[in-house]
């Protein structure tokens, strides 16, 4: 019989226990095989020479060439196609400033404490009032109506939106609640 402190028997129990998950975590050998480096350059070189195909097209013809690798393998061997950049916000603004106007819709307190709802549009190129509509009570229709009649005629060629108000025709709701053009 060995006497041994409780210290050295939590060691032997620590150390068994970390060789254990130690030899379950390395790695086996199994799974799906490797893919040959002369697979991986005809994957890449069919990519190039047909930039429209995806990967399922490329793993259809690769498996009429007697080669057999996954859709996924393919997916992830084909070179990636560097997306062209995007436009920035001051450039999208710089090129749309003209057709661009802005619409509020806030309230102002009255000195006799009533609410007036006052609508405003903007126009960005000019940066001024294109058209303002005030009311104690608004309703949908309205607002819809303000927002057609805010962009008449000579607002439209300033805005140089192509072609006169009747372009921008939409149902207004009538206070009926039957849609009047």
């Amino acid at each position: 019989m060995i006497i041994v402190k409780p210290e050295t028997v939590i060691g032997w129990h620590r150390k068994s226990f970390r060789l254990y998950w130690t030899k379950l975590s390395q790695h086996r050998y199994g799974g799906r095989p490797a893919v040959g480096p002369k697979v991986k350059a005809l994957i890449e070189q069919m990519a190039q020479a047909n930039p429209l195909w995806g990967a399922p097209r490329i793993h259809g013809e690769l498996l009429k060439l007697g080669i057999e690798v996954s859709e996924r393998t393919v997916s992830r061997l084909i070179p990636k196609q560097p997306k062209p950049p995007s436009q920035n916000w001051r450039t999208f603004l710089d090129n749309h400033l003209n057709d661009m106007v802005s619409i509020d819709f806030l309230t102002v307190p009255t000195a006799t404490f009533r609410v007036l709802f006052v609508l405003v549009v903007l126009a960005h190129h000019r940066r001024r009032v294109v058209h303002f509509n005030v009311t104690e009570h608004p309703t949908a229709a309205w607002t819809a109506r303000a927002d057609y009649r805010s962009l008449s005629r000579r607002d439209c060629s300033a805005l140089s939106l192509k072609g006169s108000r009747s372009n921008l025709r939409r149902r207004v709701p009538s206070a009926s609640g039957r849609n009047e053009d």
